[in-house]
């Protein structure tokens, strides 16, 4: 802890003045009460105080982004963009999958159909 001390001298009387100042950071939120309600650990991160705008104009035009209006905008499309990309690779993955699947399938199929056949009397009993 910082202290700063002034000594002020009047005319036969001393004074003091004393002042601290605390350099250490309290976390006054209770987090673990949040958490368990399924709420953000920074209660100003999201709502309406965070997402409008500070004022409106009365005859209707739109007001601008404020700067961490817009720093979030652009946050939530990237995020957008990431999972458009990323649904499109599983879609691919899936599709890979199947195509995988049915060629392993027709392979043993035609792995099958390609063994050795009987041949002479087993041959003539399989026709009857």
């Amino acid at each position: 802890m910082l202290q700063i001390t002034k000594i002020c001298l009047a005319n036969t009387a001393s004074l003091t003045v004393q002042r601290s100042l605390a350099v250490t950071s309290v976390r006054s939120i209770d987090q673990k009460w949040r958490a368990g309600r399924g709420l953000p650990e920074n209660p100003n991160a999201f709502g309406p105080l965070t997402n409008m705008p500070d004022y409106t104009f009365l005859d209707g035009r739109p007001t601008p982004l404020g700067a961490n209006q817009k720093r979030r905008l652009l946050k939530q499309q990237e995020i957008a963009a990431k999972i458009v990309e990323l649904s499109g690779e599983l879609d691919f993955a899936k599709e890979r999958h199947e195509r995988l699947k049915t060629e392993a399938e027709a392979e043993k199929q035609r792995i099958l159909q390609n063994k050795l056949k009987p041949k002479g009397h087993l041959l003539l009993k399989q026709k009857k």
